[in-house]
């Protein structure tokens, strides 16, 4: 099996060009919209199957769910079977999920249908591995921030044309694009992206047996994990609490408005590549605190921001590049610790950050409902403390 490992290694020492990792950066951020077209769709879902809008937003923490479970069973295979057949197959699963939400005419199949499309929107976590293989050591940094830029972009202008196609169309045109949208990809992918060879031998069982082994031995990747999961839930309570703050009074704003709000959150993407130069550096785990900091000063925007909306987009700019410091920085550590199992590695610690970002969701919901947005910040402010407290605690045992 070792060989067979080395030997994938050896192979991926082609050198990867700029073009190629824009290709890929563009695919990441067209697929993990997926997960994210929901959200600004909340108060649309909420009025035609008469729901509160709390209610519906629990497509927000199933989609996310739905990822966590695909990432932990789907994305391991990626170091035993080839990446790019993977890739379009589940892509093609993404297709028919969209399809079932644009077509549901009940709650419950919408809520089943949120499950599966994020379950098959894990291809950014086959593409991610791929290109941090076929990366140098010196430039793998730099190509995952990339790459994660793609996917950042994917994300904030999910959450604007969602909005927007929901205002103008409803819901359901949203999800028909996006279908089309994935069906287009796969013809895209399957022209120019590499054939990946699997690197390992064994069975699935074996396969995930192997991960649970370093998530014991990899103090790293166990660290890396435990702050994302932190990190991952205080953003996603914010972009699904956030739908409900502006909805309301004093803003009223309506689907489309509200959409428009994660353009904000574009200063984070621009970050994401220097951020991915500087996690190649001597000690990468410096970012990780400056990224905790800064989503410490977008929660305290958000507690004052009252009806000045300036203080609202200034939060969303600082915890979007807070994000992002903390998340390239993890994602870089974790790639450079075991080469020929990093489909697995980037299992656990994706997997752990969603389920961070399905509980986040849900958390935010419920302290929405318990005491509206100053309850939210007081709330998330608490577990970015804890957070700091996680980074404080493993300082004298992980270094890097």
């Amino acid at each position: 099996m070792h060989h067979a490992e080395n030997t994938e290694i050896y192979l991926y020492k082609m050198k990867l060009s700029r073009t190629d990792v824009v290709l890929m950066a563009f695919c990441t951020g067209l697929i993990v919209a997926n997960i994210y077209y929901c959200q600004p769709l909340v108060i649309l879902v909420a009025s035609e199957f008469n729901l509160t809008e709390s209610h519906a937003g629990m497509i927000t923490y199933l989609t996310q769910a739905g990822y966590a479970l695909g990432l932990f069973l789907v994305v391991p295979l990626g170091d035993m079977f080839e990446r790019r057949k993977q890739i379009l197959i589940i892509t093609g699963l993404a297709v028919v999920s969209l399809l079932l939400a644009a077509m549901s005419h009940s709650f419950l199949l919408l809520q089943i249908a949120s499950v599966l499309i994020g379950a098959s929107s894990v291809v950014p976590q086959l593409i991610l591995p791929m290109a941090a293989n076929l990366s140098s050591d010196e430039k793998r940094g730099e190509t995952i921030g990339i790459i994660t830029s793609g996917l950042l972009i994917g994300i904030l202008a999910s959450r604007s044309i969602s909005g927007s196609v929901g205002f103008l169309w409803g819901w359901r045109t949203m999800y028909f694009i996006a279908a089309g949208i994935c069906a287009l990809l796969m013809i895209l992918m399957a022209k120019r992206f590499p054939l990946s060879l699997p690197s390992f031998k064994g069975t699935y069982r074996e396969l995930m047996a192997s991960m649970w082994n370093y998530v014991k031995t990899e103090p790293v990747l166990r660290e890396a994990s435990m702050i994302n999961f932190l990190a991952f839930a205080v953003l996603s309570a914010f972009w699904t609490t956030m739908v409900l703050f502006l909805a309301n009074p004093p803003f009223n704003f309506q689907t489309m408005q509200i959409g428009l709000f994660g353009i904000a959150g574009a200063a984070g993407a621009l970050a994401a590549p220097l951020v991915g130069k500087l996690s190649s550096g001597k000690n990468p785990r410096r970012n990780i605190l400056t990224g905790l900091i800064l989503q410490v000063i977008s929660i305290v925007a958000f507690y004052f921001t009252g009806s000045q909306l300036y203080l609202f987009i200034t939060g969303i700019i600082f915890i979007d590049i807070g994000q992002q410091a903390i998340h390239v920085t993890n994602q870089t550590r974790i790639y450079a610790l075991v080469p020929e199992a990093r489909n697995r590695l980037n299992t656990v610690f994706m997997s752990v950050s969603f389920v961070g970002a399905s509980v986040g969701s849900a958390i935010g919901l419920w302290l929405w409902d318990e005491g509206q947005w100053p309850l939210f910040c007081l709330g998330t402010t608490a577990v970015i403390l804890l957070n700091i407290c996680i980074y404080k605690f493993n300082s004298n045992t992980v270094k890097s």
